[in-house]
């Protein structure tokens, strides 16, 4: 067991490494920026809960996209049982309209970049 200091340093190396992304966002890294819907909004209530919104939009976003391209079904029931129209122009971006202060905020704090308009228009006309 001569080698045990060079495992243990090894292994103190690793877990430096992979708990680096932890350390570096607690020590340089910014809250997550929530932006803020206007208060004129053409709906009262989202088509989901903001915190499931939050979490899981783009997965409601793909599946809309695949029921609406690939299957025709072009509506969807919202948990209350509200019908909603599957259609991210149609339906989100009538609140969402602002594009740079409300998706642009959110996405660029948290370092993503989705290619939801490389398809659709922005909403204030600039793609």
């Amino acid at each position: 067991m001569h080698d045990s200091g060079k495992i243990l340093a090894g292994l103190v190396v690793f877990g430096a490494l992979v708990t680096f992304p932890v350390w570096y966002h607690a020590a340089w890294g910014g809250p997550l920026v929530k932006p803020r819907l206007p208060a004129d909004l053409a709906e009262k209530e989202c088509i989901a809960p903001t915190a499931y919104m939050r979490e899981h939009h783009m997965e409601l976003l793909n599946s809309w996209r695949a029921q609406v391209v690939r299957d025709g079904h072009r509506s969807w029931t919202g948990e209350n049982g509200r019908q909603w129209r599957a259609s991210l122009t149609k339906t989100c971006l009538r609140c969402h309209a602002n594009k740079a202060d409300f998706c642009d905020t959110c996405h660029s704090s948290a370092g993503v970049k989705p290619v939801c308009f490389d398809c659709h228009v922005d909403p204030k006309g600039k793609n």
